[in-house]
């Protein structure tokens, strides 16, 4: 399966202590980089969600966002009435031994460190919820990332097609140029010299022959564009090596065209150039 490194999921989870919310956004990159923005309480997790992140994704720019909404789930702040009583035991032992002490107010005890209890969901259960999220949110994600690809692919197999047209396409036009060359040149050398050798002339269509001789660049095109169908057959992490391809085609395109003497060759070479430039932007975005 080919996969692009363009993908997007999003989903929540409503529970017990709360909801959370998780969405997943990743563009093309070199390497793989991932961010994870969350709340400080979930940064305990962070490292088990990369993880997770990095077991289905070998390159690609990641973006992670969770939100966390806590829920009041016991109707709300509570007195700690352990430390309450604590408190009232002391406020007692104080005054006995100290008649003209005052005692502890309302606003003194609630100012209390430790005497006001606010409900926090269990960290087994925010585990549990967020990698059940981040595991759900991968699967769709995934899922977008292999349709995203699948285009890609056949995007690149339609250039390949015409790149093979093309290529086919120039074939006939090297032998064909190297024949108007030869019936030009005997006829401009038996006009300038009445005794021409024929071993001269055979000496200059062959020096011209081996300057726009394109065999070795229609082979290597060739054989790339056959290399390229196997990789796309095969599928896998192939942004890499189809890049290195693109490079190479484009290096025997430029050849084509330099060595070209024929206007139909050129037109085809700078063709080619135009299909791989477009094959190769599209290669940027495939894992």
């Amino acid at each position: 399966m080919i996969l692009s490194m363009t993908g997007y999921a999003n989903t929540s989870s409503d529970f017990v202590a709360g909801s959370l919310s998780l969405e997943l956004r990743a563009v093309n990159h070199r390497y793989l980089d991932i961010q994870l923005r969350m709340p400080e309480e979930l940064r305990v997790f962070e490292g088990s969600l990369r993880e997770l992140i990095a077991a289905q994704l070998q390159r690609g720019k990641v973006e992670c966002r969770i939100n966390y909404a806590a829920r009041d789930v016991s109707g709300g702040t509570t007195l700690n009435r352990e430390l309450l009583l604590q408190l009232a035991n002391w406020n007692n032992e104080v005054q006995s031994a100290m008649p003209d002490a005052c005692a502890l107010s309302v606003a003194d005890v609630l100012r209390w460190n430790g005497i006001l209890q606010t409900p926090t969901a269990d960290m087994d259960e925010l585990r549990n919820t967020l990698t059940g999220l981040m595991q759900m949110a991968l699967k769709e994600f995934s899922a977008s990332r292999a349709r995203e690809g699948e285009k890609l692919k056949d995007f690149l197999l339609l250039r390949l097609e015409k790149l093979e047209a093309l290529r086919i396409g120039v074939m006939p036009h090297v032998p064909a140029a190297i024949a108007a060359y030869e019936a030009r040149l005997i006829q401009r050398l038996r006009d300038a010299m009445q005794h021409t050798e024929d071993d001269r002339i055979r000496q200059e269509i062959t020096l011209f022959a081996s300057k726009i001789d394109v065999d070795e660049e229609l082979s290597r095109l060739a054989s790339h564009l056959t290399e390229m169908h196997r990789i796309l057959k095969q599928g896998g992490a192939v942004g890499k090596r189809l890049d290195f391809l693109m490079q190479e085609l484009n290096r025997e395109a430029n050849t084509l065209g330099s060595k070209s003497v024929d206007a139909d060759v050129s037109r085809s070479a700078m063709e080619m150039k135009i299909l791989i430039e477009q094959m190769r932007e599209q290669i940027q975005n495939l894992e």
